[in-house]
């Protein structure tokens, strides 16, 4: 099934392929009036603000009314932008002035800027605001790693299914840890399984090459929306966005240069590239730290969510240095920069939440090795040498050393990246660097892509792996099972915070639970 976007407007369905009952596409009809197929989604909602996305078939003015009630009796209207080709038709509304605490029922509306009577039907959404008070808890779910490896949209699976069972969680918001789409991964329409059966997937022309375009990169995010399971996901369950690699190209950090053996690239910088991936990822995700077609803002932030957790993003991509060997003995970029460290580590301090999540879009101990240049070269932290810590392992042992010394509790790390799930557990008394509190690292995904193997642990920061599944061969589909996403549960009496690893029915394959207050465990 192929899905062929006009130029800057909208996808016609091609093909013969007829969709099951579970999986809708969108209409992309044109009428006299603008229409908002692709769904509405939520991001960084706190106390009292939240950032409503949507994406029109052609420009108009978009318009978000709130209400308490889902009968919208009572509403409150907010003008938003007027949105048009130089985003791509998406746009963001910012709401303010909301209760805490509260379910907050919305809708927007598109309306022809040259005719207001002529709006689009609304698209109808719904989330919670971040409450002030303790007791009421916080429950949210990460994962990462969405159509990679040529696992695109395959309706006869029943297409992207996990986020259903995400969403029977009910969670506040969804972290979406990276690789939230594979601009490098093309997707073909078919794809052969171990049994000899074809795996079929929707296809788009963006998804027929490697992104280089700003086109192709907004064809990659368009893709994804195309599965009536993520729009249902968007409008019931707010976001918290990162990115990674596959956003841009497998592996890559600023100022690299394409080899140009890679034929499949005309563009050979990934700076460019990456400027491009930015501003598609900007337009297409509501983050509160960027703006749709603005150069200025940035990834890593801060998304409070009350007395009880923080969640602090961080960008492992845009200000690391060139991937190496890692055996450098002094490496004050790293792989968060110096400005981002300074800034995570004032953050952290200034942190009054019981728990602090730091969401790393990149794993600490487990080495993920990038030999796309040919060399044996480090993509993440660890480097494979279990002693003192070299290359990018200095900078996170200087954030570990600051942790312990400033007596900050409650640090928990979240990622994805390697398509499988585990837990590792940390401790000095097995590390060749010591001068930290025992810590505590979850890994999930992916989310429709190729599973893989458990990476090789790095024993630099003594980790001690408690748990993993993943499967014993590379790139296994998700017909094939291995498709994780987690679950943290923050009780609003005890203050107890319970991760659940989980698979993509929803199965709970592993829990820790952890106290508050105290100092590593």
């Amino acid at each position: 099934m192929a899905i062929r976007p006009l130029p800057g407007r909208r996808s016609l369905l091609k093909g013969s392929l007829a969709l099951p009952a579970g999986l809708a596409l969108p209409a992309f009809t044109r009428s006299g009036r603008p229409s908002a197929e692709w769904g509405v989604q939520t991001g960084d909602v706190t106390r009292d603000s939240a950032l409503v996305w949507v994406r029109s078939d052609r420009p108009a003015r978009m318009t978000v009314e709130t209400s308490a009630t889902e009968s919208f009796r009572n509403v409150r209207r907010v003008r938003g932008p007027l949105v048009g080709p130089g985003t791509d038709f998406t746009g963001a509304t910012l709401l303010r002035g909301l209760p805490s605490g509260e379910q907050i029922h919305y809708r927007v509306l598109l309306a022809d800027p040259d005719d207001p009577r002529r709006t689009s039907a609304p698209v109808a959404g719904t989330f919670r605001t971040v409450p002030d008070r303790r007791r009421d808890g916080v429950r949210f779910v990460w994962s990462g790693d969405l159509a990679g490896q040529g696992w695109g949209i395959n309706p006869a699976f029943g297409g992207y299914r996990i986020f259903d069972a995400m969403a029977r969680l009910d969670p506040d918001f969804f972290l979406f840890s990276g690789d939230t789409v594979y601009a490098d991964g093309p997707i073909a329409p078919t794809a052969e399984l171990p049994d000899g059966s074809l795996w079929r997937n929707i296809t788009t022309e963006e998804k027929s090459k490697v992104a280089e375009s700003l086109a192709e990169f907004r064809g990659n995010f368009r893709y994804n929306l195309l599965d009536e399971h993520l729009r249902r996901f968007n409008a019931r369950v707010p976001s918290i966005v990162q990115w990674d690699d596959h956003e841009v190209r497998n592996n890559w950090y600023p100022g690299q240069r394409i080899a140009d053996a890679d034929t499949r690239y005309t563009e050979k910088s990934v700076d460019v590239l990456a400027s491009r991936a930015r501003r598609a990822f900007a337009e297409y995700y509501p983050v509160s730290t960027l703006r749709p077609g603005a150069r200025e803002g940035r990834i890593h932030r801060v998304v409070r969510q009350g007395p009880l957790l923080d969640v602090f993003v961080l960008d492992m991509r845009t200000y690391r240095n060139a991937n190496s060997p890692g055996d450098q003995t002094a490496d004050p970029q790293g792989i968060l920069g110096r400005e981002q460290l300074e800034w995570l580590k004032r953050e952290l301090a200034r942190s009054r939440a019981v728990w602090k999540v730091i969401a790393a879009d990149m794993p600490v101990g487990l080495v993920v090795p990038d030999t796309t240049e040919g060399r044996p070269h480090v993509e993440a932290v660890a480097q494979g040498d279990p002693g003192a810590p070299l290359g990018r392992e200095l900078q996170i042992a200087e954030l570990l050393r600051f942790v312990k010394h400033r007596r900050i509790t409650g640090t928990v790390w979240l990622t994805t990246d390697v398509h499988h799930t585990s837990a590792q557990h940390y401790r000095p008394e097995r590390a060749a660097f010591g001068d930290f509190e025992p810590f505590w690292e979850f890994v999930s995904g992916p989310l429709n892509a190729g599973a893989f193997p458990a990476t090789e642990l790095d024993g630099t920061f003594g980790p001690e792996r408690v748990f993993v599944k993943a499967p014993a061969t590379a790139n296994v589909s998700p017909a094939g099972g291995y498709q994780f996403f987690g679950e943290v549960d923050i009780d609003g009496d005890s203050g107890e915070l319970t991760v659940r690893l989980r698979e993509m029915d929803g199965t709970v394959l592993f829990r820790k639970t952890l106290r508050p207050g105290l100092v590593g465990q």
